[in-house]
């Protein structure tokens, strides 16, 4: 293996960044536009909801780019990265639909961004290196 990523900590790590934002861009990508979704855009807490996990996605997926590109090779990023966003979909399909598209669901995947992304910090401190 040493052969081919040196670093299998990070790379394990990378894997399960890219995976939840890989999950977060299938999610944010059914929240827009708006309209589709009334139950979230007729209430400022809805369009709280909406805002913060589109922050946070955006910040996990930087922040896995940024945490792959400094520790591991290009190949393995492509490749895991590709891997993370081929197989997100299956993750989002076995996720019952009232769960993932209720604010119930839309707030425990902020709430697993959120814990991605300060394990980010405190694996690869990428945001305040």
């Amino acid at each position: 293996m040493e052969s081919i990523e040196p670093n299998v900590a990070a790379l394990c790590w990378f894997a399960l960044f890219a995976g939840v934002a890989s999950l977060g861009f299938y999610v944010i990508a059914g929240l827009f536009p708006l309209e589709t979704r009334p139950d979230l855009a007729r209430s400022a807490s809805g369009l709280t909801l909406v805002a913060a996990l589109t922050v946070a996605f955006l910040t996990l997926a930087v922040g896995a780019g940024l945490y792959g590109a400094q520790n591991l090779r290009w190949t393995s990023v492509v490749i895991v990265g590709g891997l993370a966003l081929l197989f997100a979909p299956g993750l989002f399909n076995l996720w019952p639909a009232e769960a993932r598209d209720g604010r119930a669901g839309l707030s425990g995947l902020l709430a697993v961004t959120l814990a991605a992304i300060f394990g980010l910090q405190a694996v690869g401190g990428v945001f305040l290196a």
